[in-house]
């Protein structure tokens, strides 16, 4: 296919998402799968180009790019660490975090494109959302598709943040424990009974409660 006219597609695609009767995840989401289909014989860096202009018009959710980057074979494996980050530039809510961390970052850790260095200098950002993103990403190395998780690159971010009681952050430890616990519950467990008087209440609560029951918040609990 020939060049992708980029601002033009970006407005479509606004477009089309706006006239939508209801503008919910699986509604957007068809549109997405609509222009993955468009895009697939595009250029990686064509789509990547588009996913970032989409993310700069603010005019549809942040994980239709991220999805065009995940479902385009090819565009994710040329991103480098400075061109993810670039890609997270401006996130300022919990959603837009978790979209990035899930589809983006935490995948490209898990594959190598970006390391360990990289999570944690976000880790140590004094702004809240990469600091979210850090946390997130180990989600990917944990999910059940990634074989048997990765306990130790998870708890390495898991310690540089265990002090950190933003709210946005505490939920993101208490989603990244619960998630690795699927995984290695034995590991997690040592985790909360070395650090349980570093970690916040709601952490603990939570995570030894998923661990237990198989729930965040079992019924009849706080």
């Amino acid at each position: 296919m020939g060049r992708l006219d980029i601002d033009a597609l970006a407005v479509e695609i606004a477009g089309r998402v706006d006239a939508l009767p209801k503008q919910n995840v699986p509604s957007v989401r068809a549109v997405r799968r609509e222009y993955s289909k468009r895009v697939k014989g595009a250029a990686a860096r064509e789509v990547v180009e588009l996913a970032k202009e989409l993310y700069r018009q603010r005019q549809v959710h942040r994980f239709f790019g991220d999805e065009l980057i995940v479902y385009h074979k090819g565009a994710l494996e040329t991103l480098s660490a400075r061109a993810i980050e670039s890609l997270g530039k401006g996130m300022d809510s919990w959603d837009q975090v978790d979209c990035f961390g899930r589809y983006l970052s935490g995948p490209a850790w898990r594959a190598g494109l970006i390391g360990d260095e990289t999570i944690h200098k976000w880790a140590g950002s004094p702004d809240r959302w990469w600091r979210r993103a850090a946390l997130v990403s180990t989600v990917a190395l944990n999910a059940k598709s990634s074989g048997t998780g990765d306990a130790k690159r998870t708890l390495a971010v898991c310690e540089r943040l265990i002090d950190d009681r933003d709210d946005m952050v505490v939920k993101a430890m208490s989603w990244a424990l619960r998630v690795l616990g699927q995984r290695d519950p034995d590991a997690v467990r040592a985790f909360l009974d070395e650090h349980r008087d570093e970690l916040a209440a709601r952490v603990v609560r939570e995570v030894e409660n998923k661990l237990r029951t198989g729930l965040k918040n079992p019924k009849g609990g706080r």
